[in-house]
């Protein structure tokens, strides 16, 4: 079973509870049977601030995946948080001539995959996390967020 809370501290714009859902949904690729995480989303003041605390970058961004640091013999299906800045988002799909619908759905499965594991640190992480974002997006009927 999926469970997903969200928490909306922030003024923007934001999708529905059921979009992150399938979202989420499409991003878990089928590993899972039960998940559960939140997603709050944020205005760029609380972004920075968490930005800046646990990444020790004093600036906001779009999102920030936090996992669940559970220890080996707790068995929960706890993902852990996602932070989103709403402002951000809407200015970013504006600029990229997207709609916010399609670069929410992007950020959030972008996070998601962050949560399961997958980085963009190296040029190799970074193609095959970009691959699965798009071929997820593809099916949840976006285009590729990096054309």
């Amino acid at each position: 079973m999926l469970e997903v809370t969200v928490q909306h501290a922030s003024t923007g714009w934001a999708p529905e509870a059921a979009q992150f859902e399938t979202w989420v949904a499409a991003a878990l690729l089928g590993r899972r049977d039960a998940a559960e995480l939140a997603i709050r989303v944020v205005d760029a003041s609380e972004s920075q601030a968490l930005n800046r605390d646990y990444r020790d970058k004093d600036t906001a961004t779009n999102v920030l995946s936090f996992p669940a640091e559970l220890p080996e013999e707790v068995d929960l299906a706890l993902l852990g948080d996602l932070v989103i800045c709403a402002p951000i988002v809407a200015r970013e799909a504006a600029e990229q001539g997207k709609t916010q619908e399609a670069h929410w759905a992007h950020l959030t499965v972008h996070g998601v995959l962050h949560l399961l594991g997958y980085d963009h640190m190296t040029s190799v992480e970074a193609e095959h996390m970009e691959m699965i974002e798009r071929e997820v997006l593809a099916k949840l009927g976006y285009a590729s967020p990096y054309a």
